[in-house]
């Protein structure tokens, strides 16, 4: 299934401001990935329902297909199975941005932030998909932690392996909408923007850090 165009619907429910809506799909994939323990959210029984996981995103031309797994004793995983849709939460960096930085008169603190949504149609996978999501995720995850030797699933008793996998349920979301905010200030003058870069670089909190670099990578 294409992604469709960006809808209001969406990052209007993410975001009421548009001018911190973001759209562009290589962006929103790249942060997906810096980010990509994710909130997974569903409902069961009337009752709003959330696990975490690990999220691998493959793009296939104009289709982009989320892939996670979830223990069979979670109840996300049932509600997964009823509903058949999902949302998925990626939380970026965030940083609390004090009023006294903005050199000017009656203004009051915020959130800047950076996140994407990806919503749509979830399935599970085959038993066959299920043991190749976790031998993508060993390497994606592995391949980080050179030169150490990658773990494979070449090193555990294949009966272990086989059984392990009958304890959980592998996920595909074909999404619907995959729409990001970025919110960075970009409603207040530039002079303002640049005393927040400032003092959020000041206080040296990695979050605020990483919050300080976009905004600066922004056009003025």
């Amino acid at each position: 299934m294409t992604v469709s165009p960006a809808r209001p619907i969406g990052t209007d429910a993410m975001h009421p401001s548009r001018v911190f809506h973001e759209h562009d799909r290589a962006l929103l994939l790249e942060t997906a990935r810096q980010n990509a323990f994710a909130l997974i959210i569903s409902s069961l029984n009337n009752r709003p329902i959330a696990a975490h996981a690990p999220v691998l995103l493959d793009e296939a031309g104009a289709d982009i297909h989320l892939r996670f797994h979830l223990a069979n004793a979670n109840p996300a995983t049932e509600a997964l199975k009823q509903t058949g849709q999902t949302l998925v939460v990626f939380t970026g960096p965030h940083a609390y941005v004090s009023p006294d930085w903005y050199g000017q008169p009656d203004q009051v603190g915020t959130w800047n932030y950076i996140s994407v949504e990806a919503e749509g149609p979830v399935t599970p996978l085959t038993a066959d998909a299920t043991p190749r999501l976790l031998d993508d995720l060993s390497a994606v995850y592995e391949g980080k932690l050179a030169p150490k030797p990658a773990w494979t699933r070449d090193k555990m008793d294949p009966a272990k392996f086989t059984r392990m996998l009958t304890a959980i349920t592998g996920f595909q979301l074909t999404p619907t909408r995959f729409e990001g905010i970025r919110k960075l200030n970009q409603n207040k003058p530039e002079a303002a923007r640049a005393g927040v870069i400032s003092a959020l670089n000041e206080q040296a909190d990695p979050l605020g850090l990483a919050i300080a670099d976009e905004m600066h990578k922004l056009k003025p």
